[in-house]
């Protein structure tokens, strides 16, 4: 897509090359081709070094683009860049891939449906009512069972076991809001990558990221209930009980034990080999392995039982 064609639809002028791009991706990660941008001065040091070549910006940032720019002042930058998603959201359905690819000894149960463009392993087992979006993946030996919803793009490994109602790579919940209150969308243009010997149990949401991939590692255990919002990256050998949610962007490193009716807020870091117990509120980063928490707001697990203790003599 053209630079100018982005301008068009956004109805702002740009400055510079009409160059052509593919796709969008955040300020730190994006290249060449691709359409970034910057909301404010905080992001100056990151918008000098970026290797992109088209930006949304505000107009104090003109001096620390890099050389041979070309970009689109905002007023809303943020609105402005969701309004630009759309422009590289793709069709759930494209007739024109390439028919499916099915690898030995799997079975596909007629009721389920596979759009073009996937490719699937051998040994797999796809159930009854599932649904494979446009473009997906999906490894040998794996199992899904019916009613599972895998939307496009989606990338799943060897050996997973994917349980009813379950849905993968559904948009992120994204917006954002206009000073009237209006919200508006921004596009989920990102996918989900499903590593090798995962399990997901009954009627869980996993989103699909913004830009780049929402990420669930090798080896993680979800139980049913659970929802990992878009961009976030969950270690391998995670184990979540039921009815945990994680917030957008969050990390967890790997065999991080998360107890049910968790939750995580978005953009967070945990620290791998991390223990949650059950209804435990996490609204801060933590950096040091190995550690045991409870409790809202999160606290040492020692501490919280011998605060429990304290309201307990409190009541009698």
């Amino acid at each position: 897509m053209l630079f100018s064609n982005i301008a068009q639809h956004l109805n702002l002028p740009f400055i510079g090359k009409d160059i052509e791009l593919d796709s969008m991706n955040e300020l730190s990660l994006s290249l060449p081709t691709q359409l970034t941008f910057a909301v404010n001065k905080k992001y100056s040091k990151e918008l000098e070094v970026s290797k992109s070549k088209a930006f949304l910006i505000i107009d104090t940032l003109i001096e620390h683009l890099p050389i041979d720019s070309s970009y689109i002042i905002c007023s809303d930058v943020s609105i402005s860049m969701a309004q630009a998603t759309k422009l590289f959201n793709k069709r759930p359905i494209e007739p024109h891939l390439p028919s499916v690819i099915i690898g030995e000894n799997s079975i596909i149960d007629t009721m389920a449906r596979v759009e073009n463009g996937t490719r699937i392993g051998s040994n797999v087992t796809i159930m009854a009512g599932a649904y494979i979006g446009a473009n997906c993946v999906i490894g040998d030996n794996t199992i899904i069972y019916p009613n599972v919803t895998i939307y496009r793009d989606t990338l799943i490994g060897s050996d997973c076991i994917i349980h009813s109602g379950s849905v993968i790579g559904a948009d992120g919940f994204g917006f954002t809001h206009t000073k009237e209150g209006e919200h508006i969308k921004i596009y989920q243009n990102g996918n989900v990558i499903i590593e090798d010997h995962v399990e997901i149990g009954a009627n869980c949401a996993i989103d699909r990221a913004i830009f780049n991939s929402t990420i669930i590692r090798r080896g993680v255990k979800l139980d049913n209930f659970i929802h990992i919002a878009h961009n976030c990256d969950i270690g391998e050998h995670s184990i979540f009980v039921a009815q945990t949610g994680v917030g957008g962007s969050t990390k967890l490193g790997r065999n991080c034990v998360v107890s049910g009716q968790s939750a995580f807020s978005d953009h967070l870091n945990i620290a791998p080999f991390s223990t949650f117990t059950a209804r435990s509120g996490v609204t801060k980063s933590i950096e040091k392995s190995g550690g045991v928490y409870s409790g809202f707001p999160l606290m040492n697990h020692r501490e919280w039982k011998r605060l429990q203790i304290r309201i307990a003599k409190l009541n009698n």
